[in-house]
Order: C-alpha cells, then sequence, then structure tokens
C-alpha cells in the first residue's frame, strides 16, 4: 500500500520558515499504533490525519508520542493541501474533530487561511513554583488552560531570554507551557515548550493562540491582534477575538511531496 504524504510549512510565506506539519489524506482510518508509527518516523511537532465524508473531514493530529485535542499548524497545513491538491474549491472547509468538535477553515484569494477555533478555558491560578521553576523566571500572571499553563511577562525580551529547563518540563501535569508579553512589533510575543509531547519548543502553535488571544484581546482592549512566536524559525499570526471562538491566520508553502510505502 501506498500513502501519499505531504509536508508543509504553516504560518509562513517562506520555506524553511513557521512550523512544518506533515499532511496524510486517507481514503479511511489506518489503526491507531499505525498512525502513530507514522507520526514518530516523520518525527515532526505534528502529523495530521484526515478523512473525507459526506459535508466534512474528519481530522486527528498525533505527535511523534501521541494524539493531541488540538493542533493549528497542521490543521492549516490540512487545508492547504486539500485546497491545493485535492481540488477543494468551497469557500469553507469543515473539518471535525474528536476531541475538539467542529473546526472551520477559508481560504481568500491572496492565499492567507482563516481557521474558527474554540477559545480556551482560562483560569488565573497562584504562581505555580515548580512550573516557575522549569522555565527558570518569575512571571507576573499565571494561568491554566484545559491542556495548558500561560505565564505572562514584562517585555519581549524576557521571551527571548528564557532558557528552560526541559528536564523538570517534562515532570509537569500539563500538556505544555506558554510564555508571553506584549510585542515590540507585534500585539503580543510567545514561545511554547511542550517536551512531553516530544516537543522540546515548537516552532509556532496555533492552539496555543485560543489561550493567548482571549487574555490580549482583554487587555490590550482590540479583538484583532498581530502576533509572532519567537522560536528559531518564527511564526506570524493574525488573531480575531470573537467571544466563544478565535480566529487565527496564516499563510503556507509546500516543503515536500512523496509516498509512504506501508
Amino acid at each position: 500500500m501506498k500513502q501519499k504524504i505531504y509536508q508543509i510549512d504553516a504560518f509562513t510565506t517562506k520555506l524553511f520558515g513557521g512550523n512544518p506539519a506533515a499532511v496524510c489524506i486517507l481514503d479511511e482510518w489506518l489503526a491507531n499504533e499505525l498512525m502513530q508509527k507514522i507520526a514518530a518516523e516523520n518525527n515532526l511537532a505534528e502529523t495530521a490525519f484526515a478523512v473525507k465524508k459526506e459535508n466534512h473531514y474528519e481530522l486527528r493530529w498525533f505527535t511523534p508520542e501521541i494524539e493531541v485535542d488540538l493542533c493549528g499548524h497542521a490543521t492549516l497545513a490540512t487545508s492547504f493541501v486539500l485546497y491545493n491538491y485535492y481540488g477543494f474549491k468551497e469557500n469553507t472547509l469543515r473539518f471535525i474533530s474528536p476531541r475538539s468538535g467542529e473546526l472551520l477553515v477559508q481560504k481568500n484569494e491572496v492565499g492567507v487561511f482563516t481557521m474558527d477555533f474554540p477559545t480556551d478555558d482560562l483560569i488565573a491560578v497562584s504562581e505555580q513554583l515548580d512550573i516557575s521553576k522549569a522555565i527558570g523566571k518569575q512571571p507576573l500572571e499565571t494561568f491554566k488552560g484545559k491542556t495548558d499553563y500561560m505565564l505572562i511577562y514584562e517585555a519581549q525580551n524576557d521571551i527571548e531570554a528564557i532558557q528552560p529547563n526541559f528536564h523538570l518540563l517534562n515532570e509537569l501535569d500539563c500538556r505544555g507551557v506558554i510564555v508571553s508579553s506584549k510585542g515590540n512589533e507585534v500585539d503580543f510575543v510567545s514561545r511554547f515548550f511542550s517536551p512531553k509531547c516530544g516537543i522540546p519548543e515548537d516552532p509556532v502553535t496555533g492552539s496555543a493562540h485560543t489561550t493567548l488571544t482571549p487574555y490580549w484581546s482583554k487587555k490590550l482592549g482590540k479583538t484583532t491582534l498581530s502576533a509572532k512566536q519567537l522560536s528559531e524559525r518564527g511564526g506570524e499570526l493574525q488573531c480575531q477575538h470573537n467571544g466563544d471562538r478565535v480566529k487565527i491566520s496564516g499563510n503556507a508553502v509546500c516543503y515536500l511531496i512523496g509516498e509512504i510505502k506501508l
């Protein structure tokens, strides 16, 4: 059996930028164990698998180690593949995720993809000393979302200077840790660490912006925000807060098209 595979750089307009994701459009679902092995073999932050149904695509995401509830950049990458290589031409692409429900994606005339995701449930908590120790810097504020912690700092240079202890991060009871501050040239900046998922530092994390956007929207008093993730590869996003939904927009480019021999 041969399976087509695409590797897409998401949240970037240039090759070797943004966050790479692998995409497999399946005729039917493979065994969970096999999909996990493919993701481990790809060794990218995420591999997305999609199966076409009557009026939507079912969508799932795997890191090299686990299946995850939501992945923004791999959803964008899957949308790019469906629009560019599978002849999808409707205005709205509808995904159904068994873990995150309905996810909508639109593509505009200049190739920008806008994803419509549910906002995270964010709760302010007292400082978590084990998390602050793992990150290596005390935050101004600490929040807990569904799967991640978010730590807020004073300035962009604080975010740039963070050098976390990945061994300590791996021991935390959460998917990952988001660190964020106001940006120098954009509304807010962030980084995301998730060694427990096999991703020490994620290049660009769409799902984290379902946590970041509601916070910064309220903090800055605006609903449309520009964002940048300060990883080595870097990534740029446009975010819009709409009550219980967040719209996250970005570009993508294709790096590789190939076949897996199963």
